[in-house]
């Protein structure tokens, strides 16, 4: 089992450094995007989107550095936490918008519940919990 479980958590410190980093240079790239969803309380949005940016390469980055790992585990843990307040201002605006395609209604349908499971992933992926998996007896 302890094999199985090396195997996925490899998966996942590339499959998250992969998703984090693309969406960390989107965030220093192109910031509209994630002002256009960012709360009215956040102060200097501009400067919070691309420390965000900054934070999910350095996220994606760890995530692949051994000695780094649990650090960046826990940073996108805490990461995906803290933009959750972002993801549902973003539902509101879109679901409250008079054109709503079903993607539109599907997307966050989808991605609001599945924020838990982001963040158990970048702790799995940071070697921090392998709940609800067990390794076994070296």
């Amino acid at each position: 089992m302890t094999a199985r479980i090396d195997v996925w958590q490899r998966r996942c410190q590339w499959g998250l450094s992969g998703v984090y980093g693309l969406a960390g240079i989107l965030h220093l790239v192109l910031p509209k995007p994630f002002l256009g969803i960012t709360p009215a309380w956040v102060p200097e949005p501009e400067a919070v989107i691309f420390l965000t940016g900054l934070c999910e390469i350095a996220g994606a980055v760890g995530l692949l550095v051994p000695r780094l790992r649990k650090a960046a585990g826990i940073g996108l843990a805490l990461y995906a936490i803290c933009v959750f307040p972002a993801n549902i201002k973003h539902a509101i605006d879109s679901l409250g918008a008079a054109t709503v395609s079903p993607w539109q209604w599907s997307y966050h349908l989808i991605r609001l519940p599945l924020q838990p499971y982001l963040v158990w992933l970048a702790l799995f992926a940071g070697n921090i919990v392998v709940w609800p998996f067990r390794r076994g007896e070296k």
